[in-house]
């Protein structure tokens, strides 16, 4: 049975950086899934203090994850339309079977929110350029943090190989 546990726990790992690019699965949060599946195997003692921490920081990244992209926005002097737009234009990026759409739909949705809001171009491109900025940021910040979960799930692994595997 741990041997299936720990099989899940992998997938959730390993999901949750590939959710580090997709805005419609949390990364870090699906990673932190899979430490949880981890420490309840029978041969991992449950840390309840790691489960925590590791909890506090992955609901921190996904509080973040929708507060920086905005933040690169208003910085870069977008408005409400601009957000929304970037929003919009990231959905379209993901379903668009345009290669780099994840990157292109936000800059370019934003561009149209800024100009649908009647703004100049330039303040439209501006304001794109930092809704681009602000997605990248956050998706750097969340892939970051999916790696070191990884890198406790194996550190954890490597801990109780012992354990785990005794034939």
């Amino acid at each position: 049975m741990d041997i299936i546990l720990i099989i899940i726990a992998a997938l959730f790992i390993f999901l949750g950086i590939v959710g580090s690019f997709l805005p419609v699965l949390p990364g870090p949060l699906t990673s932190w899934v899979g430490l949880l599946v981890l420490h309840l195997t029978n041969a991992i003692p449950m840390d309840k203090s790691f489960i925590i921490v590791t909890l506090i920081i992955a609901i921190l990244i996904w509080v973040l994850d929708y507060i920086i992209p905005a933040i690169g926005t208003k910085r870069f002097g977008g408005t409400k339309s601009g957000m929304i737009g970037t929003t919009l234009g990231l959905i379209v990026g993901l379903i668009a079977p345009i290669p780099g759409g994840i990157i292109i739909g936000p800059f370019v949705g934003a561009l149209i929110g800024e100009l649908l809001n009647n703004a100049n171009s330039n303040t439209a491109v501006k304001a794109a350029f930092g809704s681009f900025i602000g997605f990248l940021t956050s998706t750097f910040i969340k892939f970051i943090v999916a790696v070191i979960y990884l890198g406790l799930f194996i550190g954890v692994l490597w801990d109780y190989k012992s354990t785990l595997f005794t034939f």
